[in-house]
């Protein structure tokens, strides 16, 4: 379930860059124990979040899954966050699951715990990717497979190396997808495509991804690192509460009817115009001068 980290195959030793890996000077990551899995800065508004498990391709153990879910949580009410970054030290983003380091089961399965499993496992890692309040840009250095790569594809912006790869390793292991990629991936591509990637379960460029609308930009390895901070800045110096109502009125807009997502844009509107930000947006272009919002 989730995918697996056996399951990235050859793909997974393909290089790419080491976002996250370097001093903390050059890269806006504070010093931190090597043995941290999770990787966590604020940088200038900006909530960086390293997964830190290189030596298996960051595929994300339960730890790490509970510790990005309360720091998305921690981004939505801290009013100094005002954009995340998620990204990964070494090769791979998430090659999966970590199912080796699972703990046994004590008892004999029963019906409903599988599924209880994957509702509070890796749904609720997506939802909260989903649901966090700041925008989320995705900085995919190497491979994403199974639940990394719907980690990835649920971020709202998504920037990948050129040598990254996405994969639907699900099939694979004659396992049904989880993580939310059979709601995100036809909303993203269409059914047709969604079919054709998890059907077969090969690997997706990264330029592929872009070209099917996966992924907004590719850069070579080295210029990833440089291209998230520059978004997340421009992200971090936005209206942050009109951010997080758009990014609301999107997410839902494929889920109702016309009039439901009208409603839903009037109200955010009303909720809008109360905050600092949408005056002095408006203060600014009288004015003709440029906007200095922040964050309320």
């Amino acid at each position: 379930m989730s995918g697996e980290a056996a399951d990235a195959g050859p793909e997974a030793s393909t290089p790419g860059s080491r976002s996250g890996s370097r001093p903390a000077a050059a890269t806006g990551i504070p010093a931190a124990p090597q043995d941290s899995t999770v990787l966590h800065s604020l940088d200038g508004g900006v909530s960086w979040i390293t997964l830190n498990r290189p030596e298996a391709m960051n595929a994300v153990t339960r730890d790490q899954r509970e510790q990005i879910i309360a720091l998305l949580a921690e981004a939505s009410a801290d009013p100094a966050v005002r954009a995340v970054v998620l990204t990964a030290t070494g090769r791979g983003f998430c090659a999966g699951a970590d199912l080796r380091g699972a703990p046994a089961p004590t008892r004999e399965r029963l019906p409903g715990d599988v599924a209880r499993t994957i509702r509070l496992g890796a749904q609720r890692l997506i939802a909260a990717v989903l649901d966090c309040e700041k925008p989320v840009i995705a900085a995919v250095n190497g491979t994403a497979a199974g639940i990394g790569a719907h980690l990835a594809f649920a971020c709202d912006l998504v920037l990948a190396a050129d040598t990254a790869k996405f994969i639907e390793v699900f099939v694979r292991r004659g396992l049904v997808p989880d993580g939310g990629g059979a709601y995100l991936l036809p909303r993203l591509v269409g059914p047709q495509r969604a079919k054709e990637l998890m059907f077969f379960g090969g690997a997706l460029t990264a330029a592929d991804a872009e070209r099917l609308g996966l992924v907004n930009r590719t850069v070579p390895g080295g210029e990833l690192e440089a291209l998230a901070k520059e978004w997340a800045g421009r992200l971090a110096a936005g209206p942050t509460r009109a951010l997080a109502l758009t990014k609301q009125l999107v997410n839902a807009s494929l889920d109702g009817d016309r009039a439901t997502a009208f409603a839903a844009e009037a109200a955010a509107q009303e909720i809008n115009m109360t905050t600092r930000d949408a005056n002095e947006g408006v203060a600014s272009f009288v004015e003709r001068r440029p906007p200095e919002y922040r964050g309320r």
